[in-house]
């Protein structure tokens, strides 16, 4: 198989995506995290659109790369200008990389509608542009924009502009999916006639994902021949993103036998993956191939028993191998299996024939069928794993004697919660009162507020996220509450959850699972995050 370089432009089109921003000093560490994973190249941004990505350029140059280069991205000139006048060019050179990257119009369509200029001075502005640029740089790569919808209206224009390119000196010309349209079987049979007016055309490919076929569309390309794939992290990009790399590197390494990144650098790419989102305060998709929390999650008991005994009755590859991990589920959905795999993993002492084997499945069910749900919090169903073992009382930790919250409105008309609670602590009561934004916060608070003096480590656990759900089964508001919590601190995150027809009862049933989990964890410390 050829060699197939990896071009991550994440810091650029990737931050076109809805809701996705990066300030300088998340490009910098992304950069960097790139340069683990092992990507060829790391485009950094466009230099002439924007002060910050100018400065990335002079920032990354104090950042020793052991594996990327970084290019610069921007167009072909304008058509006003002559190549050595046009500011745009001037401005990616003057990011003094050794790889650039231009765009120019392939589509017909684009060169009348949208620049209005005629189809041979659109030719004249490619070749120009590169060329220019070709004695200032190591690496030339030529985009070109809506390739395959152009080859659609007008083949023999669209091949024009990829033959004036390979002219001008582009070491790689990039063939675009820029409206995210084409599927896999008209992209192969594009690439194929291509192939075939231009026999020794050195080709990449650029994919994005409106018709869901981004990532099919990148690996068909290098079936074909394509030495460099262009994509970006989690897939992120305008609209509907763009090529996933986190799905494509394994792709290429596992299935296709490409070696385009080490082993050990592929065992990182969970962490990457994830390491984007937490920097932005972003959600991880939990149902993303390879790299997401579900990707190799198994809640039905026939599915939990099969890859017990050999994972890949249910698993297309090791989870190990992208840096991931297997995960048991807990559900009504469980048999003995799952049960007797979770113990094994908490380190609870549990066999077949233990009768508490029987006891917690039955539990679960029940508790499942009144609304909580542990394949989205497995702690709470741990502690009652635990509890069930005898390993676990939580009246040894705190008893919750009562507790009161009540909502005020300010004299400027701001909301503020009052919450009270007594609590038992080692034989000591404890009474503590707290304001805050919200009867939750508030109540977080004076719990933490009593419980501090005897478990001053609770100062390092935080709430990083709070959701209710109305469940189904009765209308309006005597609906059952669901709440789940996420907390964290500096060395896990778990979560948590508690349901009531009081919303306030389901917030503390998931609050108290939380602390106690907090609690127990770090007296045993018994688990790995």
């Amino acid at each position: 198989m050829p060699k197939v370089e990896i071009y991550d432009t994440t810091l650029r089109d990737g931050t076109q995506a809805e809701n996705f921003s990066l300030q300088l000093e998340d490009k910098l560490r992304i950069a960097q995290r790139l340069d683990e994973l092992g990507v060829h190249y790391i485009e950094g941004g466009w230099p002439g659109s924007n002060p910050k990505d100018v400065l990335f350029f002079k920032e990354i140059k104090q950042y020793h790369l052991k594996n990327s280069q970084v290019a610069a991205f921007g167009s072909t000139h304008h058509p006003k200008h002559r190549p050595e006048n046009d500011p745009n060019l001037k401005a990616l050179l003057d990011a003094k990389t050794e790889v650039i990257t231009i765009f120019g119009k392939t589509w017909d369509l684009h060169v009348r509608d949208a620049l209005k200029i005629s189809l041979e001075r659109n030719l004249e502005i490619i070749y120009d542009s590169l060329a220019y640029l070709r004695p200032h740089v190591k690496r030339l790569f030529y985009d070109a924009e809506h390739f395959f919808d152009g080859f659609k209206d007008n083949k023999e224009y669209a091949l024009a502009t990829l033959k004036k390119a390979i002219e001008a000196g582009a070491d790689c010309i990039v063939l675009c999916d820029t409206n995210g349209g084409t599927l896999p079987f008209e992209l192969a049979e594009i690439i194929t006639q291509t192939k075939k007016e231009i026999p020794n055309i050195v080709f990449g490919i650029h994919a994005h994902n409106d018709a869901e076929c981004a990532v099919a569309n990148s690996l068909m390309a290098v079936h074909l021949g394509a030495t460099q794939v262009q994509g970006t992290l989690n897939g992120v990009g305008e609209r509907c993103g763009n090529a996933n790399l986190c799905s494509i590197l394994p792709a290429l390494k596992l299935k296709m036998g490409i070696d385009c990144i080490s082993d050990e650098q592929l065992t990182r790419l969970t962490y990457v993956s994830r390491y984007v989102t937490e920097l932005l305060n972003l959600p991880h998709p939990s149902y993303m191939p390879y790299v997401g929390r579900s990707a190799f999650a198994h809640k039905g008991g026939v599915h939990v028993s099969a890859v017990q005994r050999n994972p890949r009755t249910y698993e297309h590859i090791s989870p190990e191998k992208v840096g991931n991990v297997r995960r048991i589920l807990v559900s009504d959905l469980s048999g003995k299996s799952t049960i007797l795999s979770k113990a094994k993993e908490w380190g609870i002492d549990l066999d077949s024939t233990d009768p508490k084997v029987g006891k917690i499945l039955q539990e679960l069910k029940e508790l499942e069928n009144q609304g909580l749900q542990f394949d989205i919090a497995e702690e709470s169903f741990k502690l009652r794993m635990y509890e069930a073992e005898g390993k676990l009382k939580r009246d040894n930790y705190l008893r919750l004697l009562t507790y009161r919250v009540q909502d005020y409105n300010t004299l400027d008309g701001r909301p503020v919660a009052e919450a009270e609670v007594w609590v038992e602590v080692k034989g000591a009561e404890r009474h503590a009162i707290s304001l805050g934004q919200g009867p939750v916060n508030a109540l977080d608070k004076a719990l933490r507020k009593a419980l501090e003096e005897f478990y001053p480590y609770l100062k390092e656990m935080t709430l990083v996220d709070y959701r209710v759900r109305v469940l189904p089964g009765t209308s309006g508001t005597e609906a059952k509450i669901r709440v789940l919590i996420e907390s964290k601190d500096k060395e896990c995150v778990w979560r948590t959850v508690g349901v009531s027809h009081d919303i306030l009862e389901a917030s503390l049933n998931a609050l108290m699972d939380s602390i106690i989990y907090k609690l127990f964890r770090d007296e045993f410390k018994k688990e790995e995050c």
